[in-house]
């Protein structure tokens, strides 16, 4: 009989749900905030957004260029938490260093950008996968909490950073990089690679003694020394780009929708006053988005990746065609339905890798679909603003979500996990390793 999936997630389940939730706070906080209140004081919006575009696809290839070794690497938590120290670090010099040293700021500005992708989601990813291989929808689903959360928070100290003129930096980024810090403590404190190694078991299953945890553990280590699914063998998989591609749309028209959220909605600034303008608005966008990230990640444990993933492509086209209805009620509507599938956007790159593949084989594949995925993340700022500026406005922006929507469903119908095990069963008999049923039934 299948284990019943509760919500119980045992002491160091919940402190990893903290650790990942709080590091994607890191790095919106790091990474897009000063794109919101500092960009005047060290070039301009446009020199900070290329920078931001550039070093998140230089972070991107670095996962990529990782994809050969991270089965050897001897612990992925301290590799995490490396990067994790990077972040608060190059943190603390964007809120000390002046505006009179920008150059100086922007190399730390850039280099943030990278080991911030780096730290949130990629090494904190993979811990995700290893200790919760069955229920990583449920815990990205509550973790991804701290995009619609961020946010919304970002946008109410960022209207009160300026006092008399003159902005006050490090105040508006002190309550952040306090519990970014506590964030990283815990993880470094509470966590180990695998949760066997602090006497717990993989999704939280109790079920099985200790002894046949720890051999589970042995076997898969060793095994992924040897994955099949290295960046070549995963790049030729048809179905790793099916389902690859609606993630990275999922990803570009959340997060780059979200940089020019004050410009699209102040295009009815009278008509949506009711709702108490842009802060009342990205109030609630913040609280959907929790609300859709948790349903999203509740459908993915429950009915499977695929199933989450066409759910939210289905709301994003909806998006699209609301958006594009020149109405500051149906915008409002469209923001909501972006703030679902914003919400479920982040979820999704640790399912897919988790849900398709071999544990063994999670953290290569991971390592190729989280930064392809993030390749469109790292251009749908720059996208979002050409089609701002287009003649068509903000509606371009709608119209051409609800296309890359109908595209992802598209794609994601087209996707077989049945021809993944295929593929993968391909893989290992040239590779002289034993054919079994493990991918069987992957929903």
């Amino acid at each position: 009989m299948e284990r019943k999936k509760s919500i119980n997630l045992g002491f160091r389940g919940w402190m990893l749900v903290v650790y990942q939730a709080i590091a994607f706070l890191a790095y919106t906080v790091f990474s897009n905030y000063p794109l919101n209140i500092l960009a005047d004081f060290y070039g301009g919006a446009q020199k900070l957004s290329t920078i931001y575009t550039v070093c998140t696809i230089i972070g991107v290839l670095l996962q990529l260029a990782l994809n050969r070794v991270i089965g050897k690497l001897k612990s992925i938590k301290i590799f995490g938490a490396i990067f994790g120290f990077l972040v608060l670090a190059l943190g603390m010099c964007i809120m000390l260093i002046p505006f009179s040293n920008a150059n100086i700021w922007c190399v730390c500005y850039a280099v943030e950008n990278v080991v911030g992708v780096m730290y949130a989601t990629f090494a904190i990813g993979i811990l995700v996968g290893q200790w919760f291989p069955t229920r990583k929808g449920t815990i990205m689903g509550i973790a991804t909490f701290a995009f619609p959360i961020g946010n919304g928070l970002i946008g109410l100290f960022a209207a009160n950073v300026f006092k008399k003129g003159y902005p006050d930096v490090f105040g508006a980024f002190l309550p952040f990089f306090i519990l970014c810090t506590v964030g990283w403590l815990i993880g470094v404190i509470f966590l180990k690679d695998y949760p066997e190694q602090c006497g717990c078991y993989r999704d939280n299953n109790k079920n099985m003694t200790p002894e046949i945890a720890k051999a589970m553990m042995e076997e898969e280590i060793e095994n992924k020394k040897t994955s099949v699914w290295k960046l070549g063998a995963t790049l030729k998989c048809g179905d790793f780009w099916l389902i690859t591609v609606p993630l990275g749309f999922l990803l570009m028209f959340s997060v780059g929708m979200m940089t020019q959220t004050a410009s699209i909605i102040g295009t009815f600034e009278e008509e949506l006053a009711f709702l108490g303008g842009y802060q009342g608005i990205m109030l609630m966008i913040c609280i959907v988005g929790c609300i859709g990230s948790y349903i999203m990640g509740v459908l993915d444990t429950a009915f499977g990746t695929k199933k989450a993933i066409i759910v939210s492509v289905i709301i994003m086209i909806i998006a699209g065609i609301l958006g594009a209805i020149p109405n500051a009620i149906a915008l409002v509507a469209s923001l909501v339905c972006l703030a679902v599938f914003m919400g479920a956007s982040s979820n999704f790159t640790v399912s897919a890798a988790a849900q398709y593949w071999r544990r063994e084989d999670f953290g290569s594949v991971f390592s190729v679909v989280n930064p392809i995925a993030n390749i469109f993340n790292a251009v749908g700022p720059m996208v979002i603003a050409r089609l701002l500026y287009s003649q068509m406005g903000y509606q371009a922006i709608f119209v051409v979500t609800a296309v890359a929507g109908v595209i992802s469903l598209i794609f994601m119908m087209l996707f077989r996990p049945s021809h993944v095990k295929a593929v993968d069963d391909r893989y290992r008999e040239l590779a002289g390793k034993p054919l079994d049923n493990a991918l069987e039934g992957r929903k």
